[in-house]
């Protein structure tokens, strides 16, 4: 609607009146529209047109001053006329179809494209860089100047900035953390062309067959296995390849894991996600799993009475069949990675040897 108000093939009006003829330009009849729409109360989002478009427009209105009733009349009569012998209409440029259909093409053609044309991705880059994983995110944080560094750190969701900054070392957290005190005189206009070079730079990239890489992939595979399937298979790993095998140890979270991983404090959130019923058989098979340490530091984080009762039945109940504890501590894994990808919970990394 907005692109037809500005360019749409209306000739000149000319109308007799009380003294000479009148005549409204295309632009000044896309005014009077506005104008009107503005009056009635209608959201034109008028940001959506090319700043161009947007300053013609501003600039008639600017220049008009009263229309009386008859031209307003026409004006609208040959608005209303030309949206009506409209039967479809098909975005401009190739930058218009990439966008219309966006989610219907791959990726892959769409990127192709795009470079092909030489046009952008439209809309606001920060909302695609936000979204973005901190795989993406971190070599950025990593490459450029402290101060763009800043920048992305305002801009970026507080779990998402602070998960990040955890995986800097230090002396580059502590200088883009300054850096981010002295973000208070940037401009929106310099804001917006940093978003844009990243943005830019990041699509640049090669897309890849998979959204994660190899160690993610094997380490979410082995997650989801049994014990003896995981182990067997790290055995294998390490005979083949040490430095990989390696790399998806710690890319595996288990509940052997949870000393090193979950902070104290977060053990009660993590209870609460948790079936009573997979708590019960994981602890109490946690001894003879070989994960006792796991199952005390639970115990030691919880609420004294909730421990001492859990302690009771724990005694009570039979020692789980392995394929019954893998199942209980498999869900109570399953619990804590849903805490993690809705940022509710942050793992921590564990120490290198």
């Amino acid at each position: 609607m907005n692109d037809l108000i500005l360019s749409s093939p209306m000739p000149a009006l000319s109308l007799p009146a009380a003294g000479a003829p009148i005549q409204l330009s295309r632009r000044a009849k896309a005014a009077v529209v506005v104008r009107l729409l503005l009056n009635e109360g209608a959201d034109i989002p008028l940001e959506d047109l090319p700043e161009e478009l947007q300053s013609h427009l501003t600039k008639a209105m600017g220049q008009m001053r009263t229309v009386d009733r008859d031209t307003l009349s026409a004006v609208v009569s040959e608005f209303a006329e030309e949206v009506e012998r409209i039967g479809l209409r098909f975005p401009g440029g190739i930058a218009g179809a990439l966008n219309a259909l966006e989610g219907k093409i791959s990726p892959q053609t769409a990127e192709r494209l795009r470079k092909e044309a030489g046009v952008r991705q439209a809309g606001d880059p920060w909302v695609r860089i936000r979204d973005m994983g901190a795989d993406k995110l971190l070599p950025v944080l990593q490459s450029e100047s402290i101060e763009v560094c800043a920048v992305v750190m305002s801009k970026l969701e507080v779990k998402k900035a602070a998960a990040l900054l955890g995986l800097l070392p230090g002396p580059r957290a502590r200088q883009i953390t300054y850096a981010v005190s002295l973000t208070g005189s940037v401009t929106t206009d310099a804001v917006e062309r940093i978003g844009l070079s990243l943005a830019m730079q990041l699509n640049a990239q090669p897309l890849g067959a998979f959204d994660t890489g190899p160690v993610e992939r094997v380490g979410a595979i082995l997650n989801s296995s049994t014990s003896v399937t995981r182990d067997d298979v790290l055995e294998g790993l390490d005979e083949t390849d040490q430095g990989f095998a390696n790399a998806v140890r710690k890319a595996i979270f288990t509940f052997a894991n949870i000393p090193q991983r979950i902070a104290p404090r977060d053990i009660p959130r993590v209870l609460r996600e948790v079936d009573p019923a997979d708590l019960l058989i994981a602890m109490a098979g946690a001894e003879a799993a070989g994960m006792k340490a796991s199952a005390d530091f639970i115990l030691e984080n919880m609420s004294g009475r909730m421990a001492d009762s859990l302690r009771e039945e724990m005694q009570e109940t039979a020692a789980p069949k392995p394929a019954d504890h893998d199942t209980a501590t498999s869900n109570m894994v399953a619990a804590i990675r849903k805490l993690e990808a809705e940022g509710e919970l942050i793992l921590m990394a564990e120490e290198e040897e």
